[in-house]
């Protein structure tokens, strides 16, 4: 299933043709096309920079409509694999709201542990997931950032001067050497680098 993408943004070259929802972006680059594109469009997801494909073929009403449509079939997919995720046998007694009965295995001395703590086992589960899940949002932010930033600026600025010196300065956490590199790129191209590494030099705790 092809996951929903929020907006994009579409270079002709290292000039950029246009930035925003779907629908927007697609007529900008059919309009590119129509008079001869001069250099190789690529689009971008804006947040994960992968590729985005459009199929233009049709009236712009017909492009329009077929986005809508896509939209709407992605989102519908997505809603339907959440709620099978959630399906799970029912035991006994009355289920509380939102809870989802699975199973866990776990040592002897791990069982003992959880029964041991204030609430029982299922709280103190709770607990340890939601911390884990907060210790490492900001770690994930981070790589997920550096990773959009390295998949764009592999597409569009390879060539460009100082690329692998960028590429080091930004998984060796540099800011400003990277920064600095970037700055001496095309105006469309430094903007965007800078816009999607915004996560990628955060300090983490």
């Amino acid at each position: 299933m092809t996951p929903y993408i929020a907006s994009c943004t579409a270079f002709e070259g290292l000039r950029r043709i246009a930035s925003g929802a779907l629908p927007d972006v697609a007529l900008a680059v059919r309009a590119v096309f129509e008079r001869g594109e001069q250099a190789p469009v690529l689009i971008f997801d804006d947040v994960t920079s992968r590729p985005v494909e459009f199929d233009l073929r049709g009236t712009p009403e017909e492009i329009v409509a077929r986005l809508a449509s896509q939209e709407s079939g992605e989102a519908s997919a997505q809603a339907a694999d959440a709620t099978e995720d959630d399906a799970a046998p029912r035991g006994r007694g009355r289920p509380k709201l939102g809870v989802v009965a699975r199973e866990v295995t776990l040592l002897p001395r791990h069982w003992d542990w959880l029964n041991g703590q204030p609430g029982g086992a299922s709280v103190a589960l709770r607990k340890l997931v939601d911390a884990a899940r907060s210790a490492s949002e900001d770690k994930d932010r981070k790589r997920a950032a550096q990773e959009a930033v390295y998949r764009f600026t592999t597409a569009l600025a390879g060539n460009l001067p100082g690329y692998e010196d960028a590429t080091r300065a930004l998984y060796a956490d540099d800011r400003p050497r990277f920064e600095d590199i970037v700055s001496a790129w095309p105006a469309d191209v430094r903007d965007h680098t800078l816009r999607l590494a915004a996560h990628a030099f955060v300090t983490l705790a």
